[in-house]
Protein backbone atom coordinates (compact mmCIF):
# COMPACT_ATOMS: atom_id res chain seq x y z
CA UNK A 1 0.00 0.00 0.00
CA UNK A 2 1.44 3.42 0.91
CA UNK A 3 4.33 1.86 2.80
CA UNK A 4 5.90 0.70 -0.46
CA UNK A 5 5.51 4.11 -2.11
CA UNK A 6 8.25 6.70 -2.25
CA UNK A 7 7.71 10.34 -1.32
CA UNK A 8 6.82 11.42 -4.87
CA UNK A 9 4.31 8.62 -5.38
CA UNK A 10 2.71 9.21 -1.98
CA UNK A 11 2.49 12.95 -2.67
CA UNK A 12 0.80 12.15 -5.99
CA UNK A 13 -1.83 9.98 -4.27
CA UNK A 14 -2.33 12.43 -1.40
CA UNK A 15 -4.47 14.65 -3.63
CA UNK A 16 -6.64 11.71 -4.62
CA UNK A 17 -6.98 10.36 -1.07
CA UNK A 18 -7.46 13.87 0.41
CA UNK A 19 -4.67 13.54 2.93
CA UNK A 20 -2.12 16.18 3.92
CA UNK A 21 1.26 15.89 2.20
CA UNK A 22 3.07 16.03 5.52
CA UNK A 23 1.76 12.54 6.32
CA UNK A 24 3.51 11.21 3.21
CA UNK A 25 6.96 12.18 4.40
CA UNK A 26 9.32 9.32 5.00
CA UNK A 27 12.36 9.41 7.20
CA UNK A 28 15.54 7.61 6.42
CA UNK A 29 17.77 5.98 8.95
CA UNK A 30 21.25 4.76 8.13
CA UNK A 31 21.58 1.03 7.68
CA UNK A 32 24.15 -0.73 9.82
CA UNK A 33 25.73 -2.62 6.89
CA UNK A 34 26.33 0.25 4.46
CA UNK A 35 26.45 3.99 4.92
CA UNK A 36 24.80 4.92 1.60
CA UNK A 37 21.69 2.70 1.66
CA UNK A 38 18.69 3.56 3.76
CA UNK A 39 15.56 1.82 4.90
CA UNK A 40 12.16 3.50 4.86
CA UNK A 41 10.22 4.15 8.02
CA UNK A 42 6.44 4.27 7.54
CA UNK A 43 4.43 7.26 8.69
CA UNK A 44 1.29 7.29 10.82
CA UNK A 45 -1.11 7.58 7.91
CA UNK A 46 0.44 4.62 6.11
CA UNK A 47 0.10 2.45 9.23
CA UNK A 48 -3.53 3.47 9.75
CA UNK A 49 -4.37 2.95 6.07
CA UNK A 50 -2.85 -0.52 6.12
CA UNK A 51 -4.72 -1.45 9.29
CA UNK A 52 -8.09 -0.24 7.92
CA UNK A 53 -7.60 -2.03 4.60
CA UNK A 54 -6.97 -5.29 6.48
CA UNK A 55 -10.19 -4.82 8.48
CA UNK A 56 -12.18 -4.15 5.31
CA UNK A 57 -10.74 -7.27 3.67
CA UNK A 58 -11.79 -9.35 6.69
CA UNK A 59 -15.33 -7.94 6.57
CA UNK A 60 -15.60 -8.61 2.83
CA UNK A 61 -14.89 -12.29 3.38
CA UNK A 62 -17.92 -12.68 5.66
CA UNK A 63 -21.20 -13.24 3.83
CA UNK A 64 -24.18 -12.15 5.89
CA UNK A 65 -27.68 -13.25 5.04
CA UNK A 66 -30.61 -10.89 5.44
CA UNK A 67 -32.11 -12.81 8.39
CA UNK A 68 -28.73 -12.71 10.17
CA UNK A 69 -28.39 -8.96 9.60
CA UNK A 70 -31.96 -8.34 10.79
CA UNK A 71 -31.48 -10.50 13.87
CA UNK A 72 -28.34 -8.54 14.85
CA UNK A 73 -29.87 -5.13 14.05
CA UNK A 74 -30.10 -2.45 16.75
CA UNK A 75 -33.76 -1.85 15.81
CA UNK A 76 -34.69 -5.41 16.74
CA UNK A 77 -33.00 -4.91 20.13
CA UNK A 78 -35.52 -2.17 20.95
CA UNK A 79 -38.25 -4.73 21.51
CA UNK A 80 -42.00 -4.16 21.42
CA UNK A 81 -42.73 -0.44 21.83
CA UNK A 82 -46.34 -0.90 22.95
CA UNK A 83 -46.71 0.19 26.57
CA UNK A 84 -43.34 1.96 26.75
CA UNK A 85 -43.10 5.42 28.23
CA UNK A 86 -41.09 7.85 26.10
CA UNK A 87 -40.38 11.56 26.00
CA UNK A 88 -41.63 13.59 23.04
CA UNK A 89 -41.61 17.20 21.96
CA UNK A 90 -44.65 19.26 21.00
CA UNK A 91 -44.03 20.58 17.50
CA UNK A 92 -47.48 21.97 16.62
CA UNK A 93 -50.58 23.09 18.51
CA UNK A 94 -54.07 23.45 17.00
CA UNK A 95 -56.72 24.61 19.51
CA UNK A 96 -56.53 21.84 22.15
CA UNK A 97 -54.74 19.27 19.96
CA UNK A 98 -51.03 18.74 20.66
CA UNK A 99 -48.92 17.24 17.87
CA UNK A 100 -46.06 15.37 19.56
CA UNK A 101 -42.95 13.98 17.88
CA UNK A 102 -41.36 11.13 19.83
CA UNK A 103 -38.84 9.84 17.29
CA UNK A 104 -40.72 7.04 15.56
CA UNK A 105 -42.28 6.80 12.10
CA UNK A 106 -45.36 8.88 12.91
CA UNK A 107 -46.18 11.56 15.45
CA UNK A 108 -49.13 11.36 17.85
CA UNK A 109 -51.97 13.76 18.55
CA UNK A 110 -53.11 14.20 22.15
CA UNK A 111 -55.64 16.49 23.76
CA UNK A 112 -54.35 19.33 25.92
CA UNK A 113 -55.11 18.65 29.61
CA UNK A 114 -57.33 21.05 31.52
CA UNK A 115 -54.93 21.45 34.45
CA UNK A 116 -51.89 23.62 33.68
CA UNK A 117 -52.87 23.57 30.00
CA UNK A 118 -51.11 26.89 29.36
CA UNK A 119 -47.73 25.17 29.86
CA UNK A 120 -48.32 22.76 26.96
CA UNK A 121 -46.93 24.96 24.19
CA UNK A 122 -44.74 24.42 21.15
CA UNK A 123 -41.30 23.23 22.22
CA UNK A 124 -42.46 21.67 25.50
CA UNK A 125 -41.20 18.16 26.31
CA UNK A 126 -43.83 15.70 27.49
CA UNK A 127 -44.04 12.08 28.67
CA UNK A 128 -46.28 9.79 26.66
CA UNK A 129 -47.16 6.11 26.74
CA UNK A 130 -47.26 4.33 23.38
CA UNK A 131 -50.44 2.37 22.63
CA UNK A 132 -49.94 1.77 18.89
CA UNK A 133 -47.25 3.03 16.50
CA UNK A 134 -49.59 3.33 13.52
CA UNK A 135 -53.33 3.88 13.53
CA UNK A 136 -54.60 1.84 10.62
CA UNK A 137 -57.82 0.03 9.94
CA UNK A 138 -59.75 -1.70 7.19
CA UNK A 139 -62.85 0.30 6.45
CA UNK A 140 -66.16 -1.09 5.19
CA UNK A 141 -65.91 -2.15 1.53
CA UNK A 142 -62.13 -1.71 1.34
CA UNK A 143 -59.65 -4.45 0.49
CA UNK A 144 -56.62 -2.79 2.08
CA UNK A 145 -55.81 -1.12 5.36
CA UNK A 146 -55.89 2.65 5.49
CA UNK A 147 -53.54 4.55 7.77
CA UNK A 148 -54.12 7.87 9.50
CA UNK A 149 -50.34 8.56 9.47
CA UNK A 150 -50.19 8.99 13.21
CA UNK A 151 -49.54 6.94 16.32
CA UNK A 152 -51.85 6.30 19.26
CA UNK A 153 -50.38 7.53 22.54
CA UNK A 154 -51.57 8.61 25.97
CA UNK A 155 -50.27 11.91 27.38
CA UNK A 156 -48.86 11.34 30.88
CA UNK A 157 -47.43 14.70 31.83
CA UNK A 158 -45.06 17.56 31.30
CA UNK A 159 -41.26 17.18 31.55
CA UNK A 160 -40.21 20.73 30.68
CA UNK A 161 -41.83 23.77 29.15
CA UNK A 162 -40.51 27.03 27.69
CA UNK A 163 -43.24 28.82 29.68
CA UNK A 164 -41.77 27.56 32.97
CA UNK A 165 -38.26 28.72 32.00
CA UNK A 166 -39.36 32.26 31.17
CA UNK A 167 -41.52 32.49 34.32
CA UNK A 168 -38.61 31.33 36.49
CA UNK A 169 -36.28 33.94 34.95
CA UNK A 170 -38.68 36.82 35.66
Amino acid sequence: MLTNLGFRQCAKYSNILKIPRRLCSVTTTPNENTDHTSELKTGGFAKAYEKQSQIIKQEDNQDFTFPALLRNSKLVDLGDPVGKIVIGKIFHVVNDDLYIDFGWKFHCVCTRPTTRGEEYVRGARVRIQISDLELSSRFLGSNTDLTLLEADCKLLGLVSSPVRVTAAQN
